[in-house]
């Protein structure tokens, strides 16, 4: 991208752009049902769950990008509009708006 992205709303378009691989969408979903699970883990066993819930979410969303998608995650070039954008995702499949 040549031009930096202003707004979510404007980014969003182009994260799902670089997702378009369904494996990759899958393995992001997974990892984000992970990060909810360490976060209940870190609430109701052992707060020290909560240090696993980055490597869950990024681990399986980077496996997906470079071993599946064949690119580079935007988490790179847009840290907090990526993060956003793997939440908004995430609901977009739960609700089934989009496919995983």
């Amino acid at each position: 991208m040549a031009d930096k992205i202003a707004n979510f709303k404007d980014f969003y378009p182009y994260y799902l752009s670089e997702h378009e691989d369904r494996t990759c969408r899958r393995l992001h979903f997974i990892g984000s049902w992970l990060v909810l699970g360490c976060l209940a883990a870190a609430i109701f066993v052992d707060w020290r769950f909560i240090l696993a819930a980055p490597f869950c979410g990024y681990g399986f969303a980077w496996v997906g990008h470079f071993a599946f998608e064949k690119n580079k995650p935007a988490t790179f070039q847009y840290p907090l509009y990526s993060l956003m954008g793997d939440w908004v995702m995430f609901k977009d499949i739960l609700t089934g708006r989009l496919t995983a």
